[in-house]
């Protein structure tokens, strides 16, 4: 696996999104199969483990903690906070909370919950907008002087609130979503962190498994998969996104790899500091990602792929209205 750079950490160029294993796409798999999933990945070289305090409201760190305390000497470490459930009268909620006092809670339950005594990398999952984000990473930042933290990152934001963050404290990493069909980073965000020297990891690189070819009805979806709730996956728009897959396909057949694989190597052919992260419940999708780190992109193909699928041909918005309120993101 080559590496890329995150803050002091040199970790394997594509890392494992933890998500899906315990949160947003359904029915989370059974907690054998997602400790399969996680040694399967730390056999195949993976370094950077991404999970949050939201995810299955700490159910993953849980899973992490138990898989990975025995090797963590061998991974980068990666949280969030800033976002969690909170118990209320008709159950858990999801709650933005960038209050110093939620901050340092957060982070508590997740050393508890992954069994460590500092997290590698701690994000702000989401900038509480009531709150100055001075604040909020100000008080992040004590988490490092107490060593419980040991670099600050920051989730769904714009290059604005990374330049006001990073003069609080240095930021190590953004996690924004980016994939041939997101391009809202390439507005400002890849810039600025290649100013600042800030690490770029990019979430949902196989456009939530739109071009990984497979999803082809919307319909055969969970219930409770959070893409029945998205612009993009709604039947009027993904009938129309349905027809940028099969060109799509032929350029992963030139390419000579799979569909999913040309989307993460397309992330990496674009800035030597992106890492993308995809999630999978799957080790077989699991071993077909990581492969993307071999794919060599010819310069023209990487061009046509550009035109192909971009934000000015898909269809329908990245979020619901609601949840574009709460991201701080650029938008075309």
């Amino acid at each position: 696996m080559p590496v890329r750079q995150l803050g002091p950490f040199q970790v394997g160029a594509i890392g494992l999104g933890c998500m899906s294993l315990s949160h947003a796409y359904g029915s989370p798999p059974p907690a054998p199969e997602g400790e399969r999933l996680l040694l399967a990945a730390l056999d195949a070289g993976v370094t950077l483990f991404d999970t949050a305090a939201l995810y299955g409201f700490g159910a993953n760190e849980t899973l992490l903690g138990r898989v990975l305390k025995p090797h963590r000497n061998r991974i980068t470490l990666a949280s969030k906070g800033g976002m969690a459930g909170v118990q209320g009268e008709e159950g858990m909620k999801r709650v933005i909370d960038g209050r110093p006092e939620a901050i340092r809670r957060n982070c508590e339950d997740s050393l508890r919950r992954l069994q460590t005594d500092v997290i590698d990398v701690y994000y702000l999952h989401r900038w509480d907008q009531r709150i100055p984000i001075e604040e909020s990473v100000g008080a992040m930042s004590d988490l490092v002087r107490a060593g419980k933290v040991r670099t600050l990152g920051l989730s769904e934001v714009s290059a604005a609130t990374l330049r006001k963050a990073h003069a609080v404290h240095p930021i190590a990493a953004v996690q924004n979503e980016y994939s041939l069909w997101t391009r809202n980073p390439e507005i400002a965000m890849l810039d600025a962190c290649q100013e600042l020297g800030v690490a770029f990891v990019a979430f949902s690189p196989v456009a939530r498994a739109f071009l990984c070819d497979a999803l082809h009805d919307v319909a055969a979806l969970d219930p409770k998969d959070i893409r029945r709730h998205m612009p993009r996956f709604a039947p009027e728009n993904y009938g129309r996104n349905l027809k940028l897959l099969p060109p799509y396909r032929e350029l992963a057949r030139e390419a000579g790899c799979t569909p999913a694989q040309l989307a993460l190597a397309w992330l990496l052919h674009q800035r030597p500091f992106i890492i993308p992260i995809p999630g999978t419940t799957k080790v077989e999708h699991l071993r077909e990602d990581l492969g993307a780190a071999g794919v060599v992109l010819e310069a023209g193909l990487v061009q046509r792929l550009d035109a192909l699928i971009n934000q000015n041909s898909v269809a329908g918005n990245r979020y619901s209205e609601q949840s574009n309120r709460e991201v701080d993101t650029e938008v075309f």
